[in-house]
């Protein structure tokens, strides 16, 4: 028989000391000052217009809370944003807001899924249900999902009633997973499949850009929408790799760019 696995919500203060203080997977490749921000609408950020959420309004936002932390000396900035924040850091680079700014991360899904999506994104949204299924593809990470998720999730007044909300608690703690010597077949095949689609579906246009060395795109397999919460040490390593090939960032705790990684900025390089 499979083994049960446990989805019931896990606090942050097992992983975080504060709020305030978030130690992130890349500090311990290079020398950096990580700056997190909640964009309005999001996270403990309130401002006095919460309707305006234009891309030209969060992207002075950024460039706002740059000035107001290091005001007309900022020091070298890199701006990374996942999802619609990487909408907003290119928009925030592409207006000269962050004047110190070296480079721009952007993560997300391959080109080809996301627009295949927006076409039926207005539909999806009309059809949000009253309650989610855990398996939404979003996060893979179970361990990480267990602390994300929950503040993402709001419980409505008057719309689930408390037998409602038990049954829907118990389904959630409760899934049937295959034992390991039924799934290793299948978790590398799926593994091989993911690679497969996810280089089939990168736009042609920035795959071109990339051979040109105007930028360096890297596809990470196996991850849900949330690429930074399923595989944490390959981002951070793509980004602490990026930072050092270019000089931006010394390398610290002996890290080492992959010997991959530096074969494709040596060909970058002489494009």
């Amino acid at each position: 028989p499979g083994r049960k696995r446990d989805f019931s919500p896990v606090p942050w203060s097992q992983y975080f000391e504060s709020m305030e203080d978030v130690e992130a997977a890349i500090i311990s490749r290079v020398q950096c000052r990580i700056v997190a921000l909640d964009l309005r609408g999001h996270g403990e950020t309130k401002v006095k217009n919460s309707e305006d959420l234009s891309a030209e309004t969060m992207a002075k936002d950024v460039g706002n809370v740059v000035e107001a932390m290091y005001g007309d000396l900022p020091p070298p900035i890199m701006l990374i944003g996942h999802s619609m924040g990487g909408a907003i850091a290119v928009h925030t680079a592409s207006s000269s807001l962050v004047p110190s700014l070296l480079g721009l991360c952007m993560i997300d899904v391959v080109e080809g899924t996301a627009m295949d999506a927006l076409n039926s994104m207005q539909n999806f949204l009309r059809g949000r249900p009253k309650t989610f299924n855990v398996k939404s593809g979003q996060i893979r990470n179970l361990e990480s999902a267990r602390v994300s998720m929950v503040g993402q999730v709001k419980q409505c007044e008057g719309i689930i009633s408390p037998e409602g909300s038990k049954s829907i608690v118990e389904g959630i703690i409760e899934e049937e997973e295959e034992d390991e010597e039924g799934s290793e077949s299948v978790n590398k095949r799926k593994k091989e499949d993911d690679m497969e689609v996810g280089v089939d579906r990168l736009d042609k246009d920035l795959t071109i850009g990339q051979m040109q060395g105007k930028f360096q795109m890297q596809v990470l397999p196996q991850c849900g929408h949330a690429v930074h919460e399923d595989a944490p040490d390959k981002v951070a390593e793509a980004v602490a790799t990026f930072l050092i090939r270019h000089r931006f960032a010394e390398p610290i705790g002996g890290f080492q760019c992959p010997e991959e990684v530096v074969e494709i900025g040596k060909n970058l390089d002489d494009c």
